[in-house]
């Protein structure tokens, strides 16, 4: 099997349609079926399923695309030091929830590296994906949290997944609010306090459930909710409509200034943030660097 059909196979997987895919790789879509059927049969099993929604990987073709992932990552970085004669060129990915400090500590990690050539990817996206991206080696790790709510599945669903949690600090939940909001000054603030204001939550695609949900408390009946995929739109919406989120309560201000605070939810829980790694798998230096970042967020506290 050839290097560029393990790269049609990746950008199908990450792409979800191969129309699409073949249309970034400028072939033509028969031409691209093709060579994923010749893939698969050399290979002795279906690595895709195709149907009318689009296309998915089958439980081998998961395997096999962590495996194609490496074999390229490898492959690109032998042609830019032996073929190309250029300096390595580091790769590093986090699939995270959507929390300002894990920008933050990004932001540090790349700022200590500072080498000439990376690909750094930071992935804010869905609960379940960054489950799935760890799984498939699409990233170094993932973060994300547990509470008692949702601890029972999230472990039961890793461990399927055949993935491990690694806990970096605890933190009580707090509401995100702008600024100048009426609850500002209020030292706790109560779910009924809250009734009145819209909740801010994010979307979790085919995943939609509290157990994925990245909001503490998200069983809680509201009359008014907004959801949301961005961490961007969350913000503006809790300046623009008085909205609020419950979180770490963790808002590093010095990429978002100071237009949001948090303030302590008076509602006993405790939400348990760490990183995901494979079974087996451990922090690459880049990691390293990004977790002992973390841990710099963790509550004086703890």
């Amino acid at each position: 099997m050839t290097i560029q059909f393990l790269r049609y196979i990746v950008l199908v997987a990450e792409i979800g349609s191969i129309t699409k895919a073949a249309r970034q790789l400028h072939i033509s879509q028969p031409s691209l079926s093709a060579a994923l059927k010749e893939a698969e049969k050399e290979v002795g099993f279906a690595i895709f399923t195709r149907s009318r929604n689009g296309i998915a990987l089958t439980k081998e073709g998961v395997e096999f695309l962590g495996y194609a992932r490496q074999v390229i990552q490898e492959m690109n970085l032998l042609e830019d030091r032996f073929i190309l004669n250029k300096p390595k060129k580091q790769r590093f990915c986090v699939s995270t929830q959507h929390y300002t400090f894990t920008a933050n500590a990004f932001v540090e990690m790349v700022q200590k590296f500072g080498q000439e050539r990376f690909e750094f990817i930071l992935n804010e996206t869905q609960t379940h994906q960054i489950l799935a991206d760890v799984k498939n080696r699409f990233c170094d790790l993932g973060i994300l949290y547990l509470c008692d709510r949702n601890e029972m599945f999230l472990r039961k669903t890793m461990e399927e997944m055949g993935l491990i949690f690694y806990e970096l600090f605890s933190v009580a939940p707090h509401v995100f609010l702008r600024a100048n909001h009426p609850l500002a000054e209020k030292k706790v603030v109560t779910l009924k306090d809250l009734e009145v204001y819209p909740r801010l939550n994010f979307l979790q695609g085919n995943y939609e459930s509290a157990d994925f949900s990245e909001e503490p408390f998200s069983t809680e009946l509201s009359e008014k909710e907004i959801r949301i995929s961005d961490r961007a739109a969350i913000v503006n919406l809790m300046i623009g409509l008085d909205g609020y989120t419950i979180s770490s309560g963790i808002f590093p201000n010095y990429l978002q200034g100071n237009q949001i605070i948090s303030v302590p939810l008076a509602k006993k829980e405790e939400m348990r943030i760490g990183y995901v790694l494979c079974r087996g798998q451990s922090l690459s230096e880049l990691g390293l660097i990004y977790v002992d970042a973390l841990r710099k967020y963790a509550p004086q506290s703890t």
